[in-house]
């Protein structure tokens, strides 16, 4: 069962074009969307939450448009951003609180969990924490209100690579439990290391949109680890880019 399909998603900046984007998510599995800063994955992100509107295109969740059902939609959905600017000076108990009321679903037994996980302190400041644990909040926030699906735009920026490590194994576990996480990055090693699936996205287009292991055996060349070949395919894209530019 798709999760998510997103449909001939175009979408144009005066400097930027999204051209015919399109994809699936199957439910419990995890999607690396892979691709270079710029490449356009937080254009489609927000595109797939409806926090931008795309030209055209069309965007389904659990069998349901987005625009006809978008609240019931995103009840089941948990986001994440990265970091934000939290008021600085309100306690991390003290914004959850206001967070809490926003879900009917909230799930207090898996707020502590992650809570505890993520080894945050309610009684912290957003100024008293470093970047990574505004990253934790921002996933703690997510998790906790008993989501089918995580959206998460470049969750282990700004981590160390031992909590990049532990988020990693985290969506494996949420994996097991029928979760599907779908995270954009451009560091491919978090890729490697947890997706099911892959979809590589260059200059606003979709390059591959593939599980793992076929990824693999149809872009990688002997020896190469799926960062290499990632690398390898972005410049090429990139020269053939230079060279339609000068004809």
């Amino acid at each position: 069962m798709n999760v998510v399909q997103v449909k001939n998603l175009n979408k144009s900046y005066p400097s930027f074009d999204l051209k015919d984007v399109s994809f699936s998510i199957e439910e419990g599995r995890i999607v690396g969307f892979a691709g270079r800063n710029g490449a356009g994955k937080t254009t489609v992100i927000k595109s797939m939450l409806n926090l931008i509107h795309p030209d055209s295109g069309e965007i389904v969740f659990f069998g349901k448009n987005l625009k006809e059902n978008e609240t019931e939609i995103k009840k089941l959905i948990g986001y994440s951003a990265g970091t934000v600017n939290w008021y600085p000076r309100k306690k991390l108990k003290d914004i959850i609180s206001v967070v809490r009321k926003c879900y009917d679903n909230w799930d207090e037994k898996a707020y502590l969990k992650y809570l505890d996980f993520f080894g945050l302190d309610e009684n912290k400041t957003a100024q008293e924490m470093s970047e990574g644990m505004k990253v934790k909040c921002n996933l703690l926030t997510a998790l906790s209100h008993n989501a089918k699906l995580l959206i998460l735009d470049e969750p282990t920026s700004g981590l160390d690579p031992f909590s990049r490590d532990e988020l990693t194994t985290l969506f494996k576990e949420l994996k097991n439990d029928g979760v599907s996480v779908f995270f954009s990055t451009h560091i491919i090693s978090d890729v490697e290391k947890c997706a099911d699936d892959i979809i590589y996205i260059s200059q606003g287009k979709i390059v591959a949109s593939l599980p793992k292991a076929e990824f693999v055996s149809r872009f990688s060349e002997e020896g190469e680890s799926i960062e290499e070949t990632i690398l390898r395919m972005e410049r090429s894209n990139e020269n053939a880019r230079h060279i339609n530019k000068r004809v």
